[in-house]
């Protein structure tokens, strides 16, 4: 659906800044496509790296330069873009510099708790359990995705397998694996698998589960032994990626706790969400896990499996409904 408040002349030129990693970038992405489903845009993606030694430093220490940049960094120059979409720690210094290189034309976002003064960018789009206050700040739960109803409609569509034939309840299994706080262990993997198990065995329904990069060798041993067996579909990084495809085919979704994008992707749904415990320290993730669950999208799985209904949590479209209003406000003024 277009927006009708504010139609450039001209398709807005619209970049996205990250280090590349998917999940930093998927968050870039997926705001330029809301954007993209209101107005019109021209989209370009750029993937850039920080050199030594300013690699070592923090960010915020990062000269605003590009000759900061690896070689391997796509290239910052003009001519600038109308919105600059920055996520993740190597865009912050470029972030900041680009609305002096474009002498005010650019209008910045910037997606996460940049740890820099916000009024650095002209709006700061940060996860509501940061905790991040400002004139400027919009905080929103979870992160910004690319998840929409029509992909993964599409997506189940393209899959080799006919996904809705598989019996249901169909169980989507979204599995991470080492973050600044959390891991799962091997036990805990071996645990998981098995309380999956026990729900498919007790409903006859079927199970289709992904593990991620950051899931350990010793914790995908054991889902490879443990759940793999029970599972339509067990996917490792060989052959077309299901992620979308499983959303899209589910009828409950079981995240673990590690992750705020694939459970902010997975609330995206309106499908149940039930999130898995893992190994540490949740600190600042208990936060977002309760917010989802206040909203009615997650619950923690304790092997009982429960249905219930919830309407689908669409912070991506917000954030770019106001980014297009305050962008459209400087060009009026």
């Amino acid at each position: 659906m277009r927006s009708v408040g504010f139609q450039p002349a001209e398709p807005l030129k619209v970049w996205t800044v990250t280090d590349g990693r998917a999940g930093i970038e998927a968050q870039a992405v997926g705001l330029a496509e809301a954007l993209a489903r209101k107005t019109p845009i021209r989209l370009t993606t750029k993937r850039v790296q920080v050199r030594p030694p300013w690699s070592w430093l923090p960010a915020g220490f990062v000269p605003a330069s590009r000759e900061a940049l690896s070689i391997e960094s796509d290239d910052i120059t003009p001519s600038w873009p109308d919105i600059w979409i920055g996520c993740g720690r190597a865009s912050i210094p470029l972030s900041m510099g680009v609305r002096r290189w474009s002498n005010g034309h650019t209008f910045v976002v910037q997606l996460q708790d940049p740890r820099v003064n916000p009024r650095e960018f002209d709006v700061v789009v940060p996860p509501i359990h940061d905790g991040l206050e400002g004139q400027n700040v919009l905080p929103i739960v979870g992160a910004c995705h690319r998840v929409t109803p029509e992909k993964l409609d599409q997506a189940v569509l393209d899959f080799p397998r006919q996904l809705d034939e598989l019996a249901p309840p169909r169980f989507a299994v979204l599995i991470g694996g080492k973050s600044k706080r959390q891991d799962i262990s091997a036990q805990r993997a071996r645990a998981i698998s098995e309380s999956l198990a026990v729900a498919q065995q007790r409903t006859g329904g079927t199970l289709m589960a992904t593990v991620s990069r950051r899931t350990s060798d010793a914790a995908r041993l054991q889902f490879r032994t443990h759940l793999a067996p029970h599972c339509a579909i067990f996917y490792e990084s060989e052959g077309a990626n299901p992620y979308f495809a499983m959303l899209g085919a589910a009828d409950h979704i079981f995240v673990t706790a590690d992750s705020v994008n694939m459970a902010t992707e997975a609330a995206a749904t309106g499908k149940p969400v039930h999130v898995l415990a893992v190994d540490g320290s949740a600190g600042k993730l208990e936060r977002f896990h309760q917010s989802l669950v206040r909203r009615g999208c997650a619950r923690p799985f304790m092997g009982v499996l429960e249905t219930w209904n919830y309407p689908p949590l669409l912070e991506t479209n917000r954030v770019a409904a106001a980014i297009l209003t305050a962008y459209a406000a400087r060009v009026r003024s």
